[in-house]
């Protein structure tokens, strides 16, 4: 009877679908790490928040070890990881021990237990018209103002790939820090584009090493 009810209500109830631009919910939660209050856990960090379907899935064992493994990087970044499966915390903990098994690292970064599916419903996590209850497998990035920056989402046979996620962190750093915008398959030392928001004289000022334009939309710089 509760999983009819919980299916109705996913049925009869719209949900508000995240966009970019939007504020993270803001959310409290038992982790493999402890209690966790979003807000106050992200403090001025970038966050990477991706969502599992369950403890003891394939895919998902190399992806956290994946993410375990970028951990300099992410520091480096000023980046925290946070990640969410719709299971017990108890059989995260296990999982942690599979992992660590199978893989050579433990993820000291938290997984959030959502067992309750509270958060995984407010992020959009769950498909709307699927009985399946478990969590569609989404990416978020979330920037120091707790604003949403990018959103992916795989599906469950595909192993997510950190190094695009890693690029496209530089890349939304990049344009968070200067009026610039990433050109197809930027990568850091590249050149980047002038954001056509931007006066001449402004440009000029900003970015004196700037590329005869190609098109008047399409201004080349070296970062400063």
């Amino acid at each position: 009877m509760k999983y009819w009810l919980a299916t109705l209500l996913l049925y009869a109830l719209p949900l508000h679908a995240l966009q970019l631009g939007d504020a993270a919910p803001d959310f409290e939660a038992e982790t493999t790490v402890g209690h966790v209050h979003f807000e106050r856990w992200r403090q001025d960090h970038w966050v990477v928040m991706f969502s599992h379907p369950a403890s003891f899935t394939p895919v998902c064992t190399t992806e956290l070890a994946a993410v375990e493994r970028l951990n300099s990087a992410f520091e480096q970044r000023n980046v925290r990881a946070l990640a969410l499966a719709v299971s017990p915390l108890n059989d995260l903990k296990e999982w942690l021990d599979d992992i660590d098994e199978s893989q050579g690292v433990r993820p000291s970064f938290p997984i959030i237990s959502d067992q309750n599916r509270t958060i995984s419903t407010r992020y959009g996590m769950l498909h709307p018209r699927s009985n399946n209850l478990t969590t569609v497998r989404s990416v978020f990035i979330i920037d120091p103002r707790g604003r949403i920056r990018l959103k992916m989402d795989y599906p469950p046979s595909i192993g997510r790939n950190f190094d695009e996620l890693i690029r496209a962190i530089d890349a939304l750093q990049t344009t968070y820090r200067y009026p610039v915008l990433t050109p197809a398959d930027w990568k850091p030392g590249d050149d980047a584009i002038i954001s056509p928001k931007l006066s001449d004289d402004d440009a000029k000022t900003l970015f004196p090493a700037q590329k005869e334009a190609t098109l008047p939309y399409l201004k080349y710089t070296p970062l400063p």
